[in-house]
């Protein structure tokens, strides 16, 4: 009977996991009648920012050996996703990406690293909808709620690897700034070209027409 289900690939597991979670959350959430003719839409719009999240973090511009890559703004999906529809989407949305990054050569040696590096790391990631008025704003306040769980797990987890006398805490700050600051600096960048802004601006207000 479940044959067919053991042939699927993890990537496609993952996915479906995913969206079940978005899914499931946000029918919860939906239960506020007020709310309920959101979750349409709230679904599909979550849905394919992490979709884009995933495909954008397959292009690395930059590997580091301990885990984690310089990629072309894979977080600018979810900073607008949360810019739409507020933090708590946002991070419910974040945090179904978190899990669906472990699939990509996962780098975890403890479950509390695994927390801190993934779910909770890139749940923070929906911060970034707490500020709407400024998307580059929006943006650094999402990437440094990533930095800084990250920055926690780097510390606790990861000094061995800093260099023979270079403090913990400044190995983490250096590491985990030049990764995560990198990808967040670069979707600041590209949140200010003025196409991208307008662009943003009518996907939010539901005009995809002109």
């Amino acid at each position: 009977m479940f044959s067919k289900l053991l042939e699927l690939k993890p990537v496609t597991l993952a996915i479906l996991a995913a969206l079940l979670i978005i899914a499931v959350v946000f029918y919860i959430l939906g239960k506020n009648k007020k709310n309920m003719k959101f979750n349409t839409r709230i679904i599909v719009y979550g849905s394919l920012c992490i979709a884009l999240s995933f495909v954008l973090s397959y292009i690395r511009l930059y590997r580091f050996p301990q885990g984690g890559s310089i990629t072309p703004a894979s977080m600018l999906p979810m900073f607008i996703f949360a810019i739409m529809f507020g933090p708590l989407p946002g991070i419910i949305a974040g945090f179904s990406y978190g899990l669906l990054n472990t699939i990509q050569d996962p780098f975890i040696i403890h479950w509390a690293q695994f927390l801190l590096d993934y779910p909770l790391a890139f749940g923070a990631l929906g911060l970034a909808g707490l500020y709407k008025k400024n998307i580059a704003i929006s943006c650094f306040i999402g990437g440094f709620g990533r930095f800084f769980m990250s920055f926690l797990s780097g510390v606790i987890f990861f000094g061995s690897y800093a260099p023979e006398g270079m403090n913990v805490l400044l190995y983490s700050l250096i590491y985990n700034g030049l990764i995560i600051g990198s990808d967040t600096l670069i979707c600041i960048i590209i949140s200010l070209v003025p196409q991208v802004q307008a662009a943003i601006k009518r996907v939010s207000s539901g005009n995809l027409t002109q």
